[in-house]
């Protein structure tokens, strides 16, 4: 990392510069950078999307990144010294692909689990949330990259998002979306990402929270960058707190704020503020001077570029770093339930194991959207468990349903390069009369930023493919304008699809895909080609995939349980499809995609001894939950996802996680569902009565509290220990004795909750306020000491704007969830105001260490 500047040191450069100058820094000079100012010796400052991997600058597969578990899963841990490791790792991403500035955390809450972006996001509860993003927060700013806290605020939802308007009180925006900012801003972010949507009728890039409380009364002294094309308008956006409009060269910004500042509309002193901003963050990121360097000291501002013998990118993650990624896939895993012990399997009693469902052969290791990354290397399931029980089991594996109907972007396992016969696809680049600018061989059917050729038309993508069986096969295009697709020279679909969205993902990542049918030849090769009009934008998805043709239903799972019935243990492992979570969109169902229920079911009844293992980042319904004897939550586990399951399926670690988020039984059982507006309008009605809250609120019993998880052993909770009395603003501490009861070493998560007067006058309803890990061997009594804010008994009031505490009696309780507190005292509070920022985080998080240690590198 760079140097702080001065008050007066930013002065002098702001006369350097003149208007045209200043204002020019404002606006990106293209998607991901900003321009460089010769004037002052500035280079360009690099963004990049992240939050559970580094893309860098290029939508390209050959740009490979480490792929850590999604950040419901890094919240699952309840382990913030793991998490500042995998922060760590994300900055040594970042500066190896010469990044500056990377867009993660994602602070936004689990208000409705029909959110679509639920897995980029950490948890239902505001302290968990805000812990364990200033956690990821230091480990990435301790590696020299600038974190960015993202997105400021109420983003909870995807229906509309650009639009929405979210009406909430001034008590719940202070009390649950606004504190996981404010834990960040007290962790020391360096940037602050506004959001697209709207907040009492505000939009966030234009609104007063900007300015309070974000910068008059937290003290943030960064900028505040637009979400990508969040700045919409001139003089409501420039006389707000927004202080950099992304992506560029294009923007209102760019066009008129010269024009506003001469014509009197916008006074120069506004323009002056945000570029100090701007210069403080390049300070830091050592924009004067050098590129940032790797870890080995090679300057790296060119996009990273790998290949092997088949043009794929040869993993390249070493130990260290593999062995964080397997540790925290364990450390996040959720057992869920564990009848009579059957986890961990023991490889040594075992002859023989079925592994059933799509999922354990093609899992999901990340979510689907702007954080999406091309991964360094992917060990499915199916890989960690054969692996695991090399030498003493046999694996047998049936997928149990048939290949999606949805089609996929090809890939190199079934397509070839028509020029050089090598596994992929050729793309060129064509003029106008269709003659060939550029060529190049890529990996995938997804092509998101070809290479800019002056000249250029045409896209063009072509590919011998490979199906694997008889039949009539679907096959699809995605873009925007003039699109063709050619089977054999034969075109079989042919039009122009005008751009429907103003959303990001949907026009840039994820554009609808057109189809048709068409009979295919298994085993015999056929060429297909798409040409997409570049006058569809630039910068936008050229997508050819393909689907097979129906499979029979009936039949795999027929298979699927005779392999089942064949073997002494039977893992199945289901979950979501891009389909149904992913950036963009909300979800329309808790429900697991077709079939999968139906297949567990089979499977149960033809082998009692049945692992449930869950792929998704959100929750799902489960109605065979009570019949099942394991069920494992693995979530979107990152690369290394099959290894750290195969850790946790045989015993080699525990599974360390504990629920971020209320799992519901049943849909309609769900407080707080609704994530669709009415009339551009979503009302926050449920007040700061979100997630397991709303459940105890409303008497409610969901599947599996927040907080639950099982871990291999038991605990008894024994005492708890806390003060008579308290003075309000005062941070305090709470002993928590209990014992390991069960047969082997273990983790438990003491979780002490505060239940107080509610200022609408209705009953208690406990909310987190801190937690405490603690480790110990069969027998052992161990003492979890929980350290409490000073702030978390205090209330945020409506009529004097201000958090006040007390006076009066509160009750804590402690237990390992939120739905299982076995002990209680009562604590008597005195009255006091708490404004100090250090007090929104417990001491345990506001004493994180800078670095993350080595050890949680190995």
């Amino acid at each position: 990392m760079g140097a702080e500047l001065t008050g007066a040191e930013i002065g002098r450069l702001l006369e350097k510069l003149d208007l045209r100058q200043k204002v020019r820094l404002l606006t990106g000079a293209d998607t991901w950078r900003t321009y460089a100012e010769p004037a002052v010796a500035l280079r360009a400052v690099t963004f990049s999307d992240g939050p559970a991997g580094v893309r860098g600058t290029a939508w390209d597969e050959r740009d490979t990144a480490l792929v850590l578990p999604s950040p419901t899963a890094l919240a699952a841990a309840w382990d913030e010294e793991l998490v500042c490791a995998a922060g760590g790792l994300l900055a040594a991403e970042a500066r190896r692909k010469g990044v500056d500035v990377l867009l993660a955390p994602t602070l936004n809450l689990h208000r409705s689990p029909l959110g679509g972006r639920h897995f980029e996001c950490f948890s239902e509860d505001p302290l968990l949330t805000g812990r364990t993003g200033a956690a990821l927060i230091r480990g990435i700013q301790a590696g020299g990259v600038a974190a960015t806290a993202k997105h400021f605020v109420a983003n909870d939802a995807e229906t509309d998002r650009l639009t929405v308007d979210v009406r909430v009180d001034e008590r719940t925006l202070r009390e649950v979306y606004l504190a996981p900012f404010e834990a960040a801003v007290g962790a020391g972010v360096r940037v602050v990402m506004s959001a697209y949507n709207r907040v009492n009728g505000h939009t966030m890039s234009a609104g007063p929270l900007l300015e309070r409380p974000l910068k008059d009364e937290w003290g943030f002294e960064g900028p505040v960058v637009s979400d990508w094309g969040a700045v919409r308008s001139l003089l409501e956006t420039a006389r707000s707190g927004q202080d950099l409009a992304m992506p560029g060269p294009a923007s209102p910004w760019a066009d008129g704020l010269c024009a506003a500042v001469a014509a009197g509309a916008l006074p120069v002193e506004v323009i002056d503020e945000k570029v100090r901003r701007l210069l403080r963050l390049a300070a830091w990121t050592g924009a004067w001077g050098d590129p940032p360097r790797d870890p080995s000291g090679t300057a790296s501002r060119a996009p990273h570029r790998t290949g092997g013998p088949d043009g794929a990118p040869p993993a390249r993650a070493g130990r260290g770093e593999r062995g964080l990624l397997r540790r925290a896939v364990a450390a996040g895993a959720v057992l869920l339930r564990n009848e009579g012990s059957l986890l961990p399997l023991d490889p040594a009693r075992l002859r023989s194991v079925a592994v059933i469902g799509p999922h354990a052969k093609d899992p999901r290791i990340q979510g689907g959207g702007s954080a999406e990354v091309f991964p360094d290397g992917l060990v499915t399931p199916l890989e960690g468990i054969t692996a695991a029980l090399a030498g003493t089991a046999r694996t047998v594996y049936a997928p149990g349903l048939p290949p999606s109907a949805v089609p996929r972007p090809l890939t190199r396992a079934d397509s070839r390069d028509p020029r050089g016969g090598e596994p992929g696809v050729l793309v060129r680049l064509l003029d106008a009369a269709g003659d060939e600018l550029h060529a190049e061989h890529r990996l995938s059917g997804r092509i998101v930023e070809p290479a800019e050729v002056p000249g250029a038309h045409t896209v063009e993508i072509r590919a011998l493919f490979r199906p694997d069986r008889d039949g009539p096969w679907t096959l699809a295009v995605g873009g925007w304008g003039p699109l063709s697709l050619a089977v054999a020279g034969r075109t079989v679909l042919c039009g122009t699809f005008p751009v429907d969205s103003d959303d990001p993902a949907r026009v840039h990542v994820a554009p609808p895909l057109r189809l048709v049918s068409t009979p295919l030849t298994g085993g015999r090769e056929v060429e297909l080609t798409v040409r997409r009009g570049l006058g569809g934008g630039t910068g936008v998805a050229t997508v050819l995939a393909a689907a097979p043709p129906p499979g029979d239903a009936v039949a795999e799972r027929e298979r699927a349980v005779a392999a089942a019935r064949d073997a002494e243990v039977a893992v199945v492992v289901v979950g979501t499809t891009p389909e149904s979570e992913s950036e963009g969109r909300d979800r329309r169902t808790l429900a697991l995609p077709e079939g999968q229920d139906a297949l567990v079911r089979a499977v149960m009844g033809a082998n009692a001894r049945t692992v449930v293992v869950l792929n998704a980042g959100a929750p799902v319904t489960l109605p065979w939950r009570h019949e099942v004897r394991a069920l494992l939550l693995a979530w979107f586990p990152g690369q290394e996802g099959g290894a750290g399951l195969a850790d946790v399926l045989f015993g080699r670690a525990e599974p360390g996680g504990r629920l971020p988020t209320t799992w519901p039984g049943a849909e309609g059982d769900v407080p707080v569902l609704r994530t669709r507006p009415a009339d551009g309008v979503l009302p926050y009605s449920e007040g700061p009565f979100i997630g397991y809250r709303a459940w105890l609120r409303a008497g409610a019993r969901p599947a599996y509290w927040f907080g639950h998880g099982l871990g291999y052993t038991t605990w008894s909770y024994e005492s708890l220990e806390a003060p008579a009395e308290v003075a309000g603003g005062e941070p305090f501490e709470v002993r928590v004795v209990l014992r390991n009861t069960g047969a082997r070493r273990g983790r438990e998560v003491v979780q002490l909750y505060l239940a107080g007067p509610e200022p609408d006058g209705g009953p208690p309803v406990p909310r987190l306020v801190g937690h405490a890990a603690v480790s110990s061997d069969p027998g052992e009594r161990a003492v979890a000491v929980v350290r409490v804010a000073g702030r978390a008994p205090a209330r945020w009031s409506t009529r004097e704007h201000r958090w006040v505490t007390g006076p009066g009696e509160v009750t804590l309780l402690c237990g390992r969830s939120a739905g299982d507190l076995p002990l209680r005292a009562v604590t008597s509070v005195s009255p006091a105001l708490s404004s100090d920022l250090s007090s929104v985080l417990s001491p345990a998080a506001r004493d994180m260490p800078e670095t993350p240690p080595e050890s949680a590198l190995h």
